[in-house]
């Protein structure tokens, strides 16, 4: 699968026109075919006229003759705009069909044709004679709301958009049409003629930034990326991020073992987790779930290998501290770039944002180990949470084939009690499972680890004890004189030997 902005190995520039913006040429199959007509609808404000121009300026760096015509925006907005994205439109051609003030005066309406009879003849033939003296080879329409009033009557607009298409379709010219979607009744016409339809939607959650996502509703004669596809609006630009699609990234994988350099816990783990399976780390608050992820993580660097923690709910400086304490040293690593941490704000960043990101992270940096931190935080980031499940299983398949080691840590709510549950269950999602748990014991909370599943290779099946103190973390005997540890309230019988921490009482 192409990466964004990438061209096939098969694009021919004769036949295929590049849109210059990251992400869609991977979602078209390469770009859009020359000398075909595409609609682009959307609401105000998501993106139309932005994308259109882009789709200019990659034809006019690449030496193409091109022309914007405008019937609802001024030179002067649209150069306020590229002006905003720091572009340079020296290289489009401008073609402004807006009424001027004259036509406010009385001797200026008309009285015996109707508007649209003189209008609309007036429009074609001013763009005619632009297209016949330049020759574009890129045509952009802003936008059709305004063609639709000028032509009066659905027969004559409709018949109008089948003379452009029909006009430009035997010169070679690609044409796009931008549809802001005012109209009282959306006419499913243009869709019908167009050989191409391209979605734009902005959506406004009822918490955090606004949200926008593409759609290609038809391309003749391609195959496509369906769905839906997160896209931001920045300063230089659209940015799109194409739905991840685990299927088309199949490759031989490798199993090495990734040890966490913890005798007892890959004792555990029947030698450590493995590249290319996903492992969550399930508990309380506080039992140390993050804390087991970053010794993974430091335990890569020392073996000169890459990884990415994406933190939602705990800050960098927190985690630097807490885990210095323990003689987890990420702070350094990160310095080195052996270690990258992202800060994720759930209320800003889209689901498609987060998945280009581990993606950079793993054809680019090659990480081989990376971390979600939380479950719960991704979760919140999602703006439909029942499509959580789906999402997480594709990019779980993705890092899989691509021989990552995915650890995904999932906060249980409640501290203590055979209640405790997760908002989100993705157990079965995962190659293996490490819970931890408190429990009660000789009048003290004490905390527990053992590994509940784990697929294709042996693992400890033991109740071991589980703590951090004294500047490191440590995993005790096995708790074979407790019964019920894992519902908080364990029953004891029989004797038992030393627990964690008992020499500093003087036990």
């Amino acid at each position: 699968m192409p990466r964004q902005g990438a061209v096939r190995p098969d694009h021919n520039p004769d036949t295929i026109a590049l849109t210059g913006i990251p992400g869609p040429d991977d979602i078209l199959n390469g770009g859009l075919a020359r000398g075909r007509l595409y609609l682009v609808e959307g609401v105000p404000g998501s993106g139309k006229t932005t994308l259109a121009m882009q789709f200019l300026m990659e034809g006019a760096r690449r030496g193409e003759p091109v022309l914007y015509v405008t019937l609802s925006e001024t030179t002067e907005e649209l150069t306020s705009v590229a002006q905003s994205h720091g572009w340079d439109l020296s290289g489009v051609h401008v073609r402004e069909l807006l009424p001027d003030q004259h036509t406010l005066e009385s001797e200026e309406q008309y009285t015996m044709y109707h508007p649209s009879e003189v209008e609309l003849a007036a429009t074609t033939k001013l763009i005619l004679e632009d297209v016949h003296h330049l020759k574009p080879t890129r045509v952009v329409f802003d936008s059709l709301s305004e063609l639709r009033l000028v032509a009066g009557n659905p027969l004559r607009y409709r018949r109008q958009i089948l003379a452009l298409k029909q006009f430009f379709s035997g010169r070679g010219c690609t044409v796009i049409l931008l549809d802001d979607m005012t109209a009282s009744d959306h006419d499913l016409h243009v869709q019908s003629i167009a050989h191409g339809v391209i979605l734009l939607q902005h959506l406004s959650p009822e918490y955090g930034a606004e949200r926008r996502r593409l759609r290609v509703i038809k391309y003749r004669g391609s195959n496509y990326r369906g769905g839906y596809h997160d896209y931001l609006i920045k300063p230089g630009g659209l940015v799109v991020f194409p739905r991840l699609i685990a299927a088309e990234t199949r490759q031989t994988t490798t199993s090495a073992k990734l040890p966490s350099n913890i005798k007892e816990l890959d004792t555990l783990l029947g030698g450590g987790v493995e590249e290319g399976t996903s492992t969550l780390i399930v508990g309380g608050a506080g039992t140390g779930k993050s804390t087991i992820a970053a010794q993974f993580a430091v335990s890569a660097a020392n073996r000169g290998q890459k990884s990415i923690i994406f933190m939602f709910d705990e800050s960098p400086n927190t985690l630097f501290t807490r885990c210095g304490n323990l003689g987890i040293d990420v702070e350094s690593h990160v310095t080195t770039g052996m270690i990258r941490i992202v800060q994720v704000d759930p209320a800003e960043l889209s689901p498609g944002e987060l998945t280009f990101v581990i993606r950079e992270a793993v054809e680019r940096d090659h990480v081989k180990v990376v971390v979600l931190d939380s479950l719960n935080g991704y979760l919140n980031a999602m703006p439909e949470e029942r499509f959580l499940t789906i999402q997480l299983h594709e990019l779980l398949m993705y890092l899989a084939q691509n021989s990552v080691a995915t650890l995904l840590i999932g906060a249980h709510q409640g501290v203590i009690g055979s209640q405790m549950h997760t908002p989100v269950d993705a157990t079965y999602l995962a190659d293996a499972v490490i819970l931890l748990r408190y429990f009660e014991a000789q009048g003290e909370v004490r905390q527990a680890i053992s590994v509940v599943k784990k697929r294709g290779g042996a693992h400890e099946r033991a109740i071991r004890e589980f703590g951090m103190e004294n500047g490191k973390i440590r995993v005790g005997d096995s708790l074979r004189h407790f019964r019920g540890v894992l519902t908080g309230v364990p029953v004891y019988e029989g004797p038992t030997g030393p627990l964690l921490g008992d020499e500093r009482r003087g036990k």
